[in-house]
């Protein structure tokens, strides 16, 4: 038998048709019509939709989780502009790739044929890496199009956003998943094998990823069970796809963006699940604790000082006992936080004089409060007039203890909440008091 190298190209392009195809690989869309989700962008009134009409394609950057077409959709614009596609990815390829990209595209230029290209995982590109695209796409050698899971503002160079405009590509909803999973029944000529809320199950299990989901369908088309199964038999024999989470990415600041807002927003429950969420994506505990101690700093402060001795104890019990069993201590401290009284009140203190000393840095405290431990610095009146607090009225003297040139300021302002409204009671008559006694 011929090694199949020595076939002359019909023959070789015949024996890969009959070669086993992935399913994902078998419903790929042929026109952006076809293409399932993603109206927003491609639909008639969408961006790209909009650009295809006028004849005017710019350069891209397609945001968006996995599976959500942006690959498909990059080759499907190349195919409707009669543009060649190209595709790299930026985990594989270097400088040297790279710069035979961009003279073969040259190389087309000169014959007449633009080049779109396709780079994934553009924001692995290096600052001078990615400076190495504008010149090729000022001058139109290239049409570029990459794709990211990370956010394009942290990840990409100025230079390059100016250049490309930015196309968030959102996760499959349920209804679209379905639609997808009927395509595929369609190519496979058979029903799935699923109760209906085992089919439910499964569009869950895809968590709005339209690769996995077809992966997912593939796998349970392949056992052709005599009975429909169930939920529990569906997942007896699928594992369920991980949480989208990268603990240096967008994922990670998302989701602790979530928590901290839902513990300010007073929601235990809303607080709960995403304390949950990152727990099980596999977030470290420490990390958690960490983070629910500055919320009660931050958010809780002085209305329930109590807080933060919550949060420490539940660290502290966390690394005592570990996980799972620590992991109860930090969530009793997230319900904690969530209920209690809120208030940044000397968060916004802290801040304002932290500004008010970066801009008065060099002004001397009043000498009245400075020591004096030699006779020249008593000349220079250096604690001169001082009054002794605990020898006043109520040990309270209403000195002015800010520089002289300086005008007084009120950076506490306590709430009405919790411990806070007794300290504003407190706030209030020492303000009243130092009034009565300056005159």
């Amino acid at each position: 038998m011929a090694d199949l190298f020595d076939q002359d190209p019909t023959a070789r392009a015949e024996a890969e048709s009959r070669a086993p195809r992935p399913l994902a690989d078998r419903l790929r869309p042929a026109r952006l019509s076809d293409v399932i989700g993603q109206a927003h962008v491609i639909g008639p009134e969408g961006p790209l939709g909009t650009m295809l009409a006028s004849g005017a394609l710019s350069s891209l950057v397609f945001w968006g989780p996995p599976g959500v077409g942006k690959t498909t959709i990059a080759r499907l614009l190349a195919d409707e502009t009669d543009l060649h596609f190209v595709q790299i990815s930026a985990i594989f390829s270097g400088v040297a790739e790279l710069k035979k990209v961009f003279e073969a595209a040259k190389q087309r230029r000169r014959a007449g044929q633009g080049t779109l290209l396709f780079v994934d995982e553009i924001h692995r590109f290096n600052k001078a890496q990615q400076d190495s695209f504008l010149p090729h796409m000022e001058d139109g050698t290239i049409l570029l199009v990459g794709a990211t899971t990370e956010n394009p503002s942290f990840e990409l160079n100025a230079a390059l956003l100016s250049r490309a405009q930015v196309l968030v590509l959102e996760r499959l909803g349920a209804g679209e998943l379905e639609d997808l999973a009927a395509r595929a029944e369609a190519e496979l000529d058979r029903p799935l094998q699923l109760e209906p809320d085992a089919r439910r199950a499964l569009i869950e299990m895809a968590d709005g990823d339209g690769r996995a989901l077809l992966n997912l369908v593939e796998q349970v088309a392949a056992w052709r069970p005599d009975a429909p199964l169930d939920t529990a038999a569906l997942r007896k024999r699928l594992t369920r796809r991980a949480a989208l989470y990268d603990k240096s990415g967008d994922g990670h600041y998302n989701l602790i963006s979530a928590l901290h807002k839902s513990v300010r927003g007073s929601d235990p429950d809303a607080s709960l699940y995403w304390f949950a969420r990152m727990l099980e994506a596999g977030e470290d505990p420490r990390y958690l604790a960490r983070r629910i101690t500055r919320m009660a700093v931050e958010d809780i402060g002085l209305a329930d000082p109590q807080a933060q001795a919550v949060c420490l104890d539940s660290w502290n019990t966390y690394e005592r006992l570990g996980s799972p069993e620590g992991e109860l201590a930090l969530a009793q401290a997230v319900v904690y936080l969530a209920l209690a009284p809120k208030s940044n009140a000397a968060y916004v203190a802290y801040k304002a004089a932290r500004r008010a000393a970066k801009s008065t840095g060099s002004l001397m405290p009043p000498k009245h409060i400075l020591n004096a431990p030699t006779g020249l610095m008593k000349d220079q009146g250096y604690g001169k007039d001082y009054a002794y607090d605990h020898d006043q009225d109520e040990a309270f003297s209403g000195q002015d203890y800010f520089p002289d040139d300086m005008e007084r300021p009120d950076f506490y302002a306590p709430v009405e909440r919790g411990f806070e409204r007794d300290l504003k009671k407190r706030v209030d008559y020492f303000a009243r008091l130092r009034k009565e006694r300056n005159g």
